[in-house]
């Protein structure tokens, strides 16, 4: 690839500037590529109908090309675009949650093959960030967008990350500070005969079938290591957000794993290595890794999917040899925190009772 010189440009979201945001959507409008805050992660925009925009993202991130992109709108009139027929479906969920972390699988129309992964079916969302919504508008584009980081590391919480992995590689990166919920849109598939929850996220499936007054079935290829289908939804195929170093999560009753966590810890270190330990405030201080990362109280369940990310990539800058985490099973979203903790750690977990 030939290297650019990447515009870093801080945006404030309660007080935008309108010259750095024409700027950036020109930029999109160029067919250029533009990194992003939302409300999850940061993502990488090119313009969605545009073919080259779509090609450009998948060298820049180092993507494989048969895993879909995100479409972004800023007004749900814009999904008729994008879509064969806007079912009922998306009208009720869009009331509900959007703009929000929910992206919606249809039929598309004139979206390009390169776009969508070679699917008959286009992801739309619309983000809720002030940024992410001027973007989108100022472009006068539809803008396509999976996250802001090389393919396969951790994804970006803040514009440090994306500019770690992307410097020189994209336009501009619009540094809007960290973002909120911390990692990716649920995506919900309303191409099937039952709605159907491709990958988890801050939005569940019972409240998607409050919505619909309806069963949502949670695809079982989500927690199964092997899932080899076509991928419908964006990264399902792929092992993801993945430090550098071995990561191995450990399940079980809190006493079981933090004597099972220090036991491995205590092995690796004999062997000269440097071990990280994934924790959370109340287990932290029970552990005695060289390095121990704590993902916030267990209590509180909208911090640990905040700082996942953040952890993960603080591993490789610490240059750990091993990684254990614990499992977080929390009430809520805890099955899309796990999700992403079984993808970095490539399905690797150790189960005591």
């Amino acid at each position: 690839m030939n290297m650019m010189n990447t515009k870093i440009e801080r945006v404030n979201p309660e007080q935008i500037d309108e010259t750095i945001m024409e700027e950036a959507g020109r930029l999109i409008a160029e067919g250029e590529l533009v990194a992003f805050p939302t409300e999850t992660v940061y993502g990488l925009g090119g313009d969605a109908l545009h073919p080259e925009a779509a090609r450009k993202i998948y060298a820049a991130k180092g993507r494989p090309s048969d895993n879909p992109l995100i479409v972004h709108i800023a007004d749900f009139s814009d999904i008729e675009r994008v879509a064969r027929e806007v079912p009922e479906a998306a009208r009720k969920l869009a009331g509900a949650f959007w703009p929000g972390p929910l992206t919606m699988i249809v039929w598309k129309s004139a979206v390009p093959m390169a776009t969508t992964g070679g699917m008959d079916t286009v992801a739309v969302r619309m983000p809720n960030h002030p940024v992410a919504l001027d973007l989108i508008r100022k472009s006068g584009c539809l803008i396509a967008a999976p996250s802001a980081n090389t393919s396969g590391r951790p994804s970006p919480t803040e514009a440090s990350h994306v500019a770690e992995d992307l410097s020189g590689r994209i336009a501009m990166i619009l540094d809007g500070g960290p973002v909120g919920i911390g990692i990716e849109s649920t995506i919900i598939d309303l191409t099937e005969s039952k709605p159907m929850v491709l990958r988890p996220g801050y939005i569940t499936p019972q409240m998607l079938s409050e919505v619909l007054g309806e069963e949502v079935i949670i695809d079982p290829g989500i927690i199964a290591a092997d899932d080899t289908r076509k991928p419908k939804a964006p990264g399902m195929k792929y092992k993801h957000y993945a430090p550098k170093a071995d990561m191995v999560i450990v399940d079980g009753p809190s006493d079981a794993v933090v004597s099972k966590i220090n036991a491995l810890v205590h092995q690796k270190q004999e062997n000269g290595q440097k071990v990280a330990v994934i924790a959370t405030e109340e287990s932290g201080p029970s552990y005695h890794a060289d390095v121990i990362l704590s993902m916030g109280s267990r209590l509180d369940e909208d911090a640990i999917a905040q700082h996942l990310y953040r952890i993960l990539r603080e591993c490789d800058e610490l240059h750990v040899d091993a990684i254990y985490s614990e499992s977080f099973q929390t009430p809520r979203i805890g099955q899309a925190i796990m999700n992403r903790l079984l993808k970095a750690a490539g399905h690797t977990v150790i189960h005591c009772d």
